[in-house]
Order: C-alpha cells, then sequence, then structure tokens
C-alpha cells in the first residue's frame, strides 16, 4: 500500500544511523555479539544534579502544558549560558525551546526554506541535514571538504557554491561526523564570503559545543556584528550532559525566526517536556566544569582509538579536535574483495564490518562524503580495544 503514503514519505531517506543502530540490535536479539560504535550517545549517565532538579519538579507537580517556546525561566537560563559561554546577547523572543535540537533545525528549515531554495552543507555533514532540506522543498548543494584540511571548508569553496538561489548555509562545529573545529578566525573568513551575499542566513549547530579538547578554542559565527542578524545558532543538551532521551534542543536567532519557528511548533509538538525543561534549567545554570570530567574521558579514549585505527593498515585518520567520532578515510578497501565479500564503497565496507567484525559502524554516504565511515567512541575502553581488534582481524 505504498502508493497510498505521500511523495514526500517515500522520497525520504532513512536515517542511517538510527538504521544500523536497528541493524545490530536485530542481530544482538538473534544472538550475535554485536559492538555498536555507530549511535553519537554518550554511554555515561545523566549527572546527578540534573536527575535531582527533574526529581524536584516532579515533586513540585509539574504536569501541565508548558509553554510552546518553553519555560520563561529556561529561556533565562539559555540567555544566561549564551551570554557566559558564547559573548552572545539574546532577549526571550529570540530563543525557541524545541524537543530535540533536531526539531529546532527541523523547525528552522520549514520557516525559512521555499521551493528550489539552495542550502550549502560542507561535506561531511550530520546525517540529517541533507534530508531535513529536502523535506521543505529545499535543494541541499554538497561542498566536499578533505581530510588534509581536517574536513573543513575554505572561503574559496563557499564562494564557489554560492549562487542566485543560494538561501542558507548549514554546517557544526564541532562537526558531527568529523569532530572538526572551526576556528574564529576561519569563520571570520567565511563570513567575509557572506558580507557579499547578504540573503544567505546561517545555522550555526553547536550541540558538541563543550566537547572540546582544548586545540581550538569554540567560537559561534553569531559573534560578528555583521553576522549576528543573519544567524540561527543551534544548541541543546543530549551530547555534552549525556541527555540524549531528554530531547530538549534550543535556538537562538533573530526574533522573526524564532517567531516563525515557535508559530510552526505550536501547531506541530507544541511545548517540549515539563519535566525535562526543569532540570535543564540546573544542566545551564551550573557550570561546564562540572560536565569537565566526561569530556576528560573522551579526550583519553580519542587517543586510544586514533592509535589503533593507525595500526590497521588502509585506515587514513586526522586528528578530530571535538565531539567523539573518528571519521577515517577507507578508499584502500574500494574495489577489494575481502572473504567473499566486494567492497565498492563506504557502505559495502561499514556492512561487511558489522557482518565479518560484529562492529557496527556508519557509512560515510550518509554524511555526504563516500570515502570515509563515522566510528563512535562514545563506548567503554574493553569494548573500542575489542572492536578495533575485531576488525583488524577481518581486515588481516
Amino acid at each position: 500500500m505504498s502508493n497510498q503514503l505521500s511523495d514526500r514519505i517515500n522520497s525520504l531517506t532513512p536515517s542511517a544511523t538510527l538504521e544500523m543502530a536497528a541493524k545490530a540490535r536485530e542481530l544482538k536479539t538473534a544472538g550475535k555479539d554485536i559492538i555498536g560504535l555507530s549511535l553519537g550517545e554518550p554511554d555515561f549517565n545523566t549527572p546527578d544534579y540534573i536527575k535531582d532538579a527533574a526529581i524536584q519538579a516532579i515533586n513540585d507537580n509539574y504536569s501541565a502544558y508548558t509553554p510552546v517556546d518553553g519555560y520563561a525561566e529556561l529561556k533565562s537560563a539559555i540567555i544566561t549560558k549564551f551570554k557566559r559561554d558564547n559573548n552572545l546577547t539574546y532577549d526571550p523572543s529570540q530563543i525557541v525551546v524545541s524537543t530535540g535540537a533536531k526539531q529546532s533545525l527541523y523547525n528552522v528549515a520549514q520557516a525559512m526554506i521555499n521551493e528550489g531554495d539552495e542550502v550549502i552543507l560542507p561535506c561531511p555533514y550530520w546525517v540529517s541535514y541533507a534530508d531535513i532540506v529536502q523535506l521543505a522543498d529545499g535543494v541541499p548543494v554538497e561542498v566536499p571538504t578533505t581530510l588534509e584540511n581536517d574536513f573543513k571548508m575554505t572561503p574559496q569553496e563557499l564562494e564557489d557554491a554560492i549562487t542566485p538561489k543560494t538561501k542558507m548555509l548549514w554546517y557544526s562545529s564541532p562537526c558531527n561526523p568529523s569532530g572538526s573545529i572551526y576556528s574564529k578566525e576561519e569563520l571570520r573568513a567565511l563570513a567575509d564570503v557572506l558580507q557579499k551575499y547578504p540573503q544567505i542566513i546561517v545555522v550555526s549547530d553547536e550541540i558538541y559545543e563543550h566537547i572540546n579538547y582544548g586545540v581550538t578554542k569554540h567560537a559561534s559565527m553569531a559573534e560578528f556584528e555583521d553576522m549576528y542578524d543573519r544567524t540561527v545558532t543551534v544548541n541543546g543538551v543530549a551530547k555534552a550532559f549525556a541527555m540524549t532521551g531528554w530531547r530538549i534542543g534550543y535556538i537562538g536567532a533573530p526574533t522573526y525566526i524564532a517567531r516563525a519557528c515557535n508559530k510552526l511548533q505550536g501547531q506541530v509538538t507544541s511545548g517540549a517536556n515539563c519535566i525535562a525543561q526543569r532540570a535543564v534549567i540546573t544542566a545551564l545554570e551550573e557550570s561546564p566544569d562540572r560536565i569537565q570530567y566526561m569530556v576528560d574521558e573522551f579526550k583519553k579514549r580519542r587517543k586510544l582509538i586514533l592509535d589503533l585505527l593507525n595500526d590497521i593498515p588502509g585506515f587514513k585518520c586526522n586528528e578530530p579536535q571535538g565531539a567523539f567520532y573518528v571519521y577515517p578515510d577507507v578508499t584502500a578497501y574500494f574495489g577489494k574483495t575481502l572473504n567473499g565479500t566486494k567492497i565498492n564503497n563506504a557502505s559495502d565496507f561499514a556492512m561487511y564490518l558489522l557482518e565479518h567484525a560484529n562492529v557496527a559502524t556508519v557509512t560515510g554516504d550518509a554524511f555526504g562524503n563516500g570515502n570515509c565511515i563515522r566510528i563512535s567512541y562514545a563506548a567503554s575502553v574493553k569494548e573500542i580495544e575489542e572492536a578495533m581488534a575485531r576488525i583488524k582481524k577481518s581486515l588481516s
């Protein structure tokens, strides 16, 4: 009965990260010992001080519908966070709280993109960007980058991608899947290009902001006075605070964009979960130093997984400066036959690792770069060591 479904849903690609995670769960249920390195989910528990705030909210009988754009107290905490961490000044009319940063991005796309509008996506990009753009009848314009340049788009590459139809630029920093971070100087160089094209709106996805290993300081496009009114800053608590299931994301944006997102959200999901919002007030009001222990552990695991990957022939890695992924180039295996399986591309390679090494990763095709695979190191040291040993053995 798929002919009864809309063309919109029939043309939509399933999320590759969720699809691989589902395949891994299916194999686990069938009795296979699968190590899952496909999902971008911290393996830490939500910190106790945040959980305590949620419990207090339950005891205080928070159970009613919430304001569409978020509790006033949470918006105040977000405003404080933006000023403290990013030197960005917003007022409450510029803040919209949503059910995860993914909804924040979807809201922006639906509010801003008309049919045929082009949205520049430096590759690799987060798996859902292109589909979110296409759901809004926009056209994703992929801009290839190189491992040698840490997968960061140059000003010339941006300039070359701009056409009269360009409406937006979307990027993440730290980047999912590459872990790359744009420095303030690099963002300024991109902003200088954008000064010639005042119609272009920027979406700066900063969900991994606090998972930064100290080499490149975090910077926001909206810090620049000449970009502030053209930038939507997207953030949330899923990654740095180990709150993936709490589903709270938010934007700081020009007032007209925030009002449009609020209008849309009011007809779709309305306000985000009341208990989660109360917990996030505490998460954002406390110092980011309270979650540094997780970042320190991720940094140790980054070194471990890079050391192990660099010991496997055919893997070419750079050193990610943030997030909790490595994004190795695996083109050395393309065209080869391994254990009777022909490897034509990154999708074949990821599937080979799942079937022959019992390790779940994600194909780079899903991120707009078919030369690589994404491997999450948001896993225990034991799991990382065993997974890399299995991969090495399966390729030997």
